[in-house]
């Protein structure tokens, strides 16, 4: 007689088997019809209220994802492929989603069929290495024999390819050259990106926006004082604190205990003497401008002005930092023996108003190659998409100057690496033959989805493409402005070859992962 054994906590919830598989690619594939429409130049965008109930709108897939809160652990793959590839890329995140999504539909009906999935997954990671090493070959080099102007307007194309997408797509010609100035500012070796500052000043119109060559950073609060302060220095010594310079309330608890009055005075006078002490060393060390990410109060205020000096209070972190290695110096947590050799420098120090907002511009920084994005435009959520859609230009932009390999766009290198897989396929025996060619089938899912987001026949243009590339034109791709199909390399929608790179070797891997899972088991909460 057997008896049931139980294995697993009261109130577990399993499931296994090919029924397991099959449910997780439904839930992938709800991630890629909430982000496919928003793929390519005609892409459409989602407005997300958070649960702090602010309203976001974007196209960028990743933060769609992210902004989603999504909690089935398998669709969470693709949250987590999107997120690397703007980690690592910065753009293609729509895309990574997208093909991962149709490398599991396309598997879904092997699945249903009973085809074992580890055979599935080999003939994945097989057609993913063909594809990437047919993609290295296709990739072109521009920039390797060119001048530095053909280097740079190489760059300015990859960045308008970046921006076609986005919501600033109609001023993308403007923007472009501001990204890849900004790009061209910095050190080259490392590119650091948080020496591009970006900043956002909510009023005028969009062209209004420029670039700083160096830091600006917003005024955030300002003592009875300021007025009388000085706003424009050149070669100014610049001193940057952690101190606060402002006179404080006693500590919570604080007790001090006096039997008359002179106590009292002494215990005041010692608390202005501290204050004044640490005034003084700011003014005998040479600086000009003094910056602290701590408060400075009213009287410190006032005592900078007295003495033609500039002191702003309360800057945020990051802005202090990008201001230590753009000019130099040191943060200095006291004011003791304050000198010159811990004072920073700039060219230029000048407070001017912006929008509705003062800012602060260190101009001819000497130490570090710096620069800033000063963003203007109408409603609070342009500016952040604005934003997001700069960063993204900004990364394709460091990746195209460091591999500088390009393909062309627009679905062409995915027609393209398909036609490949199709006529690999027909060299295989057996089930791999099915799977690799469903592979080819489904890298098609972007030329496909960037047709039905501009309006057009997908059906058509696809035969149309599928022909172009048998023919021999490999860089024949989705032309969305025309309604036909087009010389994308000549069109100079040019995209880093590493894009989509990381984009197929993520997608696939994606893919695997989910497929590889057949049982999963969610334990209880343990209740108290």
């Amino acid at each position: 007689m057997n008896l049931p054994v139980r294995l697993l906590k009261e109130g577990t919830d399993s499931s296994q088997g090919i029924p397991q598989i099959v449910s997780n690619i439904n839930a992938c594939q709800v991630i890629g019809e909430a982000v496919k429409t928003t793929l390519g130049p005609r892409g459409m965008d989602k407005m997300i209220i958070d649960a702090r109930s602010k309203t976001h709108i974007s196209n960028d897939g990743a933060t769609i994802l992210q902004l989603l809160d999504i909690v089935h652990p398998a669709a969470k793959t693709l949250v987590d492929i999107a997120k690397s590839q703007d980690a690592e890329i910065g753009d293609g995140t729509t895309s990574v989603t997208l093909l991962a999504c149709e490398f599991m539909t396309m598997m879904k009906r092997f699945i249903e069929d009973t085809v074992h999935p580890q055979l599935i997954v080999r003939a994945l990671r097989d057609s993913v290495n063909l594809a990437i090493k047919r993609l290295e070959e296709l990739a072109v080099n521009p920039m390797s024999s060119g001048t530095a102007e053909d280097r740079r307007s190489t760059l300015i194309k990859c960045a308008q390819t970046a921006m076609s997408s986005k919501l600033v797509a109609g001023n993308k010609e403007f923007f472009s050259e501001m990204v890849v100035t900004a790009v061209q500012s910095i050190d080259q070796d490392i590119m650091p990106l948080e020496m591009i500052g970006i900043k956002k000043v909510p009023g005028g119109a969009l062209e209004e926006s420029r670039l700083i060559n160096g830091v600006a950073f917003k005024k955030t609060f300002s003592y009875a004082g300021f007025e009388m302060q000085k706003k424009e220095y050149n070669n100014p010594l610049i001193a940057l604190l952690n101190v606060e310079l402002e006179l404080k309330s006693e500590k919570e608890n604080a007790e001090v205990r006096v039997t008359n009055v002179k106590d009292y005075q002494d215990i005041v006078d010692a608390e202005w003497d501290i204050l004044y002490e640490k005034l003084d060393w700011c003014y005998n060390s040479g600086a000009k401008v003094v910056l602290s990410k701590l408060p400075i109060g009213d009287v410190a205020t006032q005592y900078f002005a007295d003495r033609g000096m500039f002191c702003a209070g309360r800057v945020a972190d990051e802005d202090l930092k990008r201001t230590m290695k753009a000019c130099g110096g040191s943060i200095v947590s006291s004011c003791l023996n304050l000198n010159e050799n811990q004072l920073g420098t700039c060219e230029t120090f000048t407070e001017t108003q912006v929008g509705s907002e003062r800012f602060n511009f260190f101009e001819g920084c000497p130490n570090a190659k710096t620069c800033t994005m000063l963003l203007r435009g109408g409603a609070e959520q342009f500016l952040e998409e604005t934003e997001r859609s700069l960063h993204d230009a900004i990364m394709i932009v460091r990746r195209a100057s460091k591999s500088d390999s390009i393909v062309a766009g627009g679905g062409a290198i995915e027609m393209e690496l398909s036609k490949t897989l199709r006529e690999h396929s027909r060299t295989i025996k057996g089930k791999g033959q099915m799977l690799v060619n469903a592979y080819a089938k489904a890298l098609e899912i972007i030329p496909q989805q960037l047709c039905d987001n501009a309006g057009f026949d997908s059906t058509d243009l696809l035969n149309k493409l599928r022909k172009a590339h048998a023919d021999g034109q490999i860089w024949a791709g989705v032309d969305v402005n025309e309604e036909g199909i087009s010389n994308n390399y000549d069109k100079f929608v040019w995209e880093p070859a590493v894009v989509k790179k990381n984009a197929l070797m993520a997608a696939t891997e994606a893919a695997c992962a989910v497929l590889s899972v057949d049982w999963t088991i969610i334990v209880p909460k343990a209740t108290q």
